[in-house]
């Protein structure tokens, strides 16, 4: 840490929240990773500014904390354009939208996020806007009720999903770009916690860097998240540097294992290797074993274990792989074995 400037409590929330603002980079030149969709957009925004009209629509997907927000802001940024940010779930009524669409101005960049999640009539009203920047306002009710077209000026619809395939297709033919966010593999996300150390004013050794970027899921958001608990730690222990050792038992205090693995997750396996013999088991029983609802186990537990090898998903019910096991420190039972490759049987069929 910087003998100029001492790190700061995390108690305070205006702090902290404009610590997040600051981490997130301004132009796609500072934006870590997602190569190939950062080398695509770029094109259409540089084709946009070209031609001096207003980028295509944008479609983003991916899992959550891999940075949609920060690219709808980027596009914004880039384009010199304002930024209004709304979400599927507020946009319940088609006159929800359609206040958001007339208050536009000319090259607007709109957010969207969790697209997916808005309501059918708000979706049907979305597509005449997208494709012909035009709108009908329905007034009165019944055989009285008349449409009204209101046209729109040119604008940026950027949508941002975690789950592409709740879109229905006439809205996803309607985006001009459309990318993927892929996990962060753990060398972007050494230059996104070096990046954001500097920022931080912090001081954290090369080996620091691969500890925490090792145990943040491949998502940026959770290596950030996991750099200011680590700073925390250094603070109260009154640290200069921070190196592995610290890093380390920081995070080993916050319950996030050399894996990634927090409480829940390894609540789940242990249930799963512990209780029920590797599985399989259904999700509710699961669920209950662990003191859980059965949304947050299948939601927030488990699509991590998955990506990792550690649970399989089968007909029969969930099961622990042999890497399960072995990341516990538990010898895993021979029957087990049987289990899990009669599983697959019943998966393949």
């Amino acid at each position: 840490m910087s003998d100029s400037k001492p790190l700061t409590h995390a108690g305070s929330e205006p702090e902290e929240h404009a610590l997040e603002a600051a981490l997130r980079p301004r132009n796609l030149d500072d934006f870590v990773g997602q190569s190939r969709v950062r080398q695509q957009l770029s094109l259409v925004l540089e084709a946009a500014k070209i031609r001096e009209r207003s980028a295509d629509h944008v479609l983003l997907s991916g899992p959550p904390g891999l940075g949609k927000t920060t690219l709808s802001m980027i596009i914004a940024a880039e384009m010199n354009a304002p930024l209004r940010i709304s979400s599927g779930p507020a946009i319940q009524h088609a006159g929800d939208l359609a206040a958001i669409l007339s208050s536009l101005t000319e090259g607007e960049v709109l957010f969207l996020d969790e697209i997916h999640r808005m309501s059918r009539p708000a979706e049907e009203m979305l597509y005449m806007a997208m494709e012909d920047f035009r709108v009908d306002i329905v007034v009165g009710k019944g055989a009285g009720a008349t449409a009204i077209p209101l046209d729109l000026p040119p604008f940026t619809l950027v949508g941002a999903t975690t789950r592409a395939g709740l879109l229905p297709g006439p809205l996803r033919d309607r985006f001009g770009f459309t990318g993927h966010l892929e996990f962060y593999a753990v060398e972007e996300l050494e230059l996104v916690l070096r990046r954001s150390a500097m920022m931080l004013d912090l001081r954290v050794t090369s080996a620091a860097f691969s500890e925490i970027a090792g145990r943040s899921r491949g998502t940026p958001r959770i290596a950030n998240r996991l750099l200011r608990r680590v700073r925390d730690w250094a603070l109260v222990h009154k640290l200069e540097e921070i190196d592995a050792q610290s890093a380390a038992a920081a995070l080993d205090m916050y319950e996030v294992d050399s894996r990634g693995l927090d409480r829940l997750d390894r609540s789940v396996l242990e249930a799963l290797c512990l209780k029920f013999g590797g599985g399989p088991v259904g999700l509710s029983t699961l669920a209950i074993a662990v003191g859980e609802e059965t949304e947050t186990v299948e939601t927030v537990a488990e699509p991590y274990l998955v990506r990792e090898g550690l649970m399989g998903r089968t007909p029969r019910g969930r099961i622990a792989m042999p890497s399960a096991w072995q990341h516990l420190g538990i010898a895993m039972p021979k029957d087990a074995i049987f289990a899990s490759a009669q599983s697959y049987e019943n998966d393949e069929d």
